[in-house]
This record gives structure tokens, sequence and C-alpha cells, in this order.
């Protein structure tokens, strides 16, 4: 009979901790988009699509570190109000 052992491997914190930060840039990018949809004023049209811009490039900044400290378990989730949703 054989036995296998798996080896448990643990999570790097620093890995756990940019994907925490990246579901809350995600929650902020959402809650721009409804800022945006809601927006009347011209001016607040205009803060809004700074902010999306700003939460868009947040994201993106953490998707490649993510990338670079573990390449291999990087995975795509369905969209999220038009923007691709990585964990």
């Amino acid at each position: 009979m054989k036995t296998t052992f798996f080896k448990k491997t643990r999570q790097d914190p620093e890995l756990l901790a940019l994907r925490a930060e990246l579901q809350s840039a995600q929650g902020d990018l959402s809650l721009a988009y409804r800022r945006f949809d809601q927006a009347v004023d011209p001016e607040l049209v205009e803060s809004c699509i700074y902010q999306i811009k700003a939460e868009k490039a947040r994201c993106n900044y953490l998707i490649r570190a993510i990338k670079e400290r573990s390449p291999e378990s990087f995975t795509v989730l369905p969209k999220l109000e038009g923007e691709a949703v990585w964990t």
C-alpha cells in the first residue's frame, strides 16, 4: 500500500495582504462607477471620471504585484461592471 503525503504550503502573508487590498480596490471601483451613474453636475461627473481612473490604476498595480509574487496561482473571475475581477 502506497501512502502519499501532501506538503502543506503556507500562504505568503504579503500575497494575502495584496489580495485583500485588491478586493478593497475593486469595491472602491464599483462604488466609483455607482457614483458616476448618479452624478448630474458636470463638475461632479468629471470628478467621478478621475476617481474611476485612479481606482483602475490602483487595481492594475495590485494585479501586477500579485502576478509577480505568485504567477501560477493567478486566476480571473467573471466581470464586474465591465471590469475584470482578479483574485
